[in-house]
């Protein structure tokens, strides 16, 4: 069943703040096999004008993607998340994202459609510091993939 086209536009409260610490943002950087200094070192940071160590571009994913979990869960929209695939992310950067920095994310449905039987969902994720202020935005793209006997 195809999703509901009037939840575009519907927004979901902030999350509760999530403070980014130099040893996520280490391990992150391991995980992904990024080496660059300024991700575990104070002083490269520093080095480049940062005030403290600095997270990977994708580091981000992990918040937007739990805050889109309000979407995803949200019974009125009738996603089935067993069908789901990650179709597509992209980030848009205001400022980097900072040790100590403590972070929240609102999410909105910007698009729902219907292709070949699959429901399409793409999530955008305002990533707020906690003076208010936009770091980063987050597009995440969900395929809810058509049932077999709909096919």
């Amino acid at each position: 069943m195809a999703l509901d086209q009037s939840f575009v536009g519907r927004t979901y409260p902030p999350t509760a703040p999530y403070e980014v610490g130099r040893e996520k943002i280490r391990e992150f950087a391991e995980a992904v096999g990024d080496a660059h200094p300024a991700y575990t070192d104070p002083e490269a940071a520093k080095a480049l004008g940062h005030a403290d160590v600095i997270a990977p571009p994708t580091f981000v994913f992990s918040i937007t993607f739990k805050a889109a979990g309000q979407v995803i869960e949200d019974p009125q929209l009738g996603l089935d998340y067993s069908r789901v695939v990650h179709g597509d992310q992209k980030f848009v950067y205001v400022r980097p994202v900072r040790a100590g920095d403590r972070l929240s994310v609102v999410s909105t449905i910007e698009a729902v459609k219907s292709m070949a039987g699959n429901d399409i969902l793409d999530v955008r994720g305002d990533v707020h510091d906690e003076s208010g202020e936009l770091v980063v935005t987050a597009w995440t793209k969900l395929v809810a993939r058509a049932a077999e006997e709909a096919r």
